[in-house]
């Protein structure tokens, strides 16, 4: 038997994410974002959703540009003060140790400690009720190049990046399969 609940959010898990972002006159914050996803491969975009009373929903209005960094299991403690913390009270680069670094396409710096920095340009933004959405373009992207293999592919799992669900953060562990391996084909034993 189900219990029935009133609606709500229950897509879990979600990415925990860092995003970056700087005014012109180098007024810079860090915000911890779970609403964010996917939007489209080509061309490829993405969104992240921020409520209007954030410090950093202004910045990101005014600059139009924003970073989306991954984060880590030696991440976790400064994505969690980063959603917890307000750039009106704290400088959160200092505070947490993160180094600011400027972003190989976009001004909006990266945070040089996360594998993977994601560079954004707003695209339009929709005023959607609690949360806006910042729809953006992806201009480009930068990846930690220990995260390579010998072939240039990109491994992930290396990173040791972390979800959010129902109020935590999860280390993501084990593979459990590589995507369409449900309709491969077993390879015959040679003999």
């Amino acid at each position: 038997m189900k219990e029935t609940w009133k609606p709500g959010n229950m897509l879990y898990p979600v990415p925990a994410v860092m995003v970056s972002c700087e005014t012109k006159d180098g007024d810079s914050d860090i915000i911890t974002i779970a609403w964010t996803g996917t939007v489209c491969t080509n061309p490829p975009m993405l969104y992240i959703s921020v409520r209007p009373e954030r410090y950093s929903y202004h910045i990101l209005k005014e600059s139009g540009e924003f970073v989306v960094n991954l984060t880590t299991k030696k991440l976790a403690k400064a994505t969690d003060y980063c959603g917890t913390k307000s750039a009106r009270d704290v400088n959160k680069w200092e505070k947490m140790s993160l180094t600011k670094e400027k972003s190989a396409f976009i001004d909006a710096p990266i945070i040089k400690e996360s594998p993977v920095n994601i560079s954004c340009k707003v695209d339009q933004i929709l005023e959607l009720g609690s949360h806006h959405m910042f729809l953006a373009r992806v201009e480009g992207v930068q990846v930690d190049e220990e995260l390579l293999d010998e072939k240039g592919r990109l491994n992930l799992e290396k990173a040791g990046l972390i979800s959010y669900s129902h109020g935590q953060y999860f280390e993501l562990g084990k593979v459990l399969g590589r995507f369409g391996y449900s309709i491969m084909r077993k390879k015959r034993k040679k003999r």
